[in-house]
């Protein structure tokens, strides 16, 4: 979820007061217990964004993983992942997926980590599976005026400090996250601020005289200076990008929803280990596989992942085999491309060989035993 680019000219804000002091019981989720149906059925049910760039970027990091999904009718709510057949796709708003997954409805979802932990408020009964899926990236941030009062305030405790806010005149901040905008104010000490909702363009809240301050997600941060608003140090209450999530109960409930989450876990990761890797392979004489080896880890950008294969090329001379050369595949990050290439020109190498690396499996992912760990299996 990121921050509008082109704010409407004409904002409506709807605003509702909140104490200084802690998240109002008023904004706080109220969810039912897990229904009998969530752990009778046995399909897997699995949330994704209904709309908005965040929904095109998991499709499309979906389909990179092979496990493209089937809407057949774009006006439904529900589709498939035909490498998944027991799982359903069910499309949601962010904020709903994180509710349903609450509620039992859902049991794996994708959103972005500031919904996640909006709408969650701490709840235990959720779990990051993968906490970096490499889209979405964003922050949620303090934001305040460049003019005024505020033109010289350049940090969080400067702007706690200032003799303007009392009791009877607090900070007014103009926020969509009730629950993390009051929790972020209580663990920094800050005194005499008041939160009031508003829904539209938050940036036009100062202008208007609505609020002395907003909390709201910044992506580039060009919509800010816009509006001549500017980020202060300590300031920033949560860095987001999109996460996958699920139902500790329906994990621990369902085997079927925990063997599915392990394989579209394996699939993430090795998919995103392997985006902007290429494996090299390069011929080079050499009298044995040691020496060769030696050669090549002498150089700091050959050293792969663990370390070169190292094999030997045959080749027919006067009627005889010999193996005067060895190949060696090695894998080196896109931004170390051209290095790797003269590094293996320095020591000998030559017809060397690049393409894409489309996953990297390891033995096992790392994610999987945190997963584990958590649902004390």
């Amino acid at each position: 979820m990121l921050a509008a680019a082109n704010p409407p000219r004409c904002p409506l804000f709807l605003t509702h007061s909140l104490p200084p002091s802690s998240p109002s019981p008023s904004f706080r989720i109220l969810c039912s217990a897990t229904s009998a149906a969530a752990e009778e059925r046995r399909e897997i049910r699995l949330g994704l964004p209904s709309k908005g760039r965040m929904a095109a970027d998991t499709l499309d990091l979906l389909k990179d993983c092979q496990l493209s999904v089937k809407h057949v009718n774009p006006r439904q709510y529900v589709a498939k992942i035909p490498e998944l057949s027991n799982l359903e796709v069910w499309f949601q708003r962010p904020k709903d997926i994180v509710r349903k997954l609450l509620s039992g409805d859902l049991d794996l979802g994708i959103a972005g980590l500031d919904t996640v932990t909006e709408y969650a408020q701490g709840s235990e009964d959720l779990i990051i599976i993968h906490d970096a899926l490499g889209f979405g990236e964003c922050h949620l941030s303090l934001a305040i005026p460049k003019y005024g009062i505020f033109e010289n305030i350049n940090s969080l405790s400067e702007l706690a400090q200032m003799p303007q806010w009392t009791r009877e005149k607090p900070l007014r901040v103009a926020t969509g996250f009730t629950y993390l905008g009051p929790k972020f104010v209580k663990e920094n000490g800050l005194q005499h601020v008041s939160f009031s909702t508003a829904d539209g363009a938050l940036e036009a809240a100062p202008a208007m005289g609505i609020a002395d301050a907003i909390l709201d997600l910044v992506s580039s941060g060009i919509t800010l200076k816009e509006n001549n608003l500017k980020e202060i140090e300590g300031g920033v209450v949560l860095r987001s990008q999109a996460v996958l999530v699920a139902s500790k109960r329906s994990l621990l409930k369902m085997k079927s929803a925990l063997e599915t989450t392990h394989e579209i876990l394996e699939r993430l990761e090795a998919h995103l280990k392997a985006e902007g890797q290429y494996t090299v392979v390069a011929n080079m004489r050499g009298n044995s596989a040691q020496e060769v080896a030696e050669r090549v880890l002498s150089q700091p950008s050959l050293a792969g992942l663990q370390g070169p294969t190292v094999s030997s090329v045959y080749c027919k001379r006067d009627g005889q085999i010999t193996a005067d050369y060895y190949a060696i595949v090695i894998c080196v990050p896109k931004k170390a491309l051209y290095k790797s290439v003269q590094q293996l020109r320095a020591i000998g190498g030559s017809g060397v060989l690049y393409s894409p690396l489309t996953y990297i499996f390891d033995e096992e992912t790392p994610r999987w035993r945190e997963l584990l760990s958590k649902l004390g299996l």
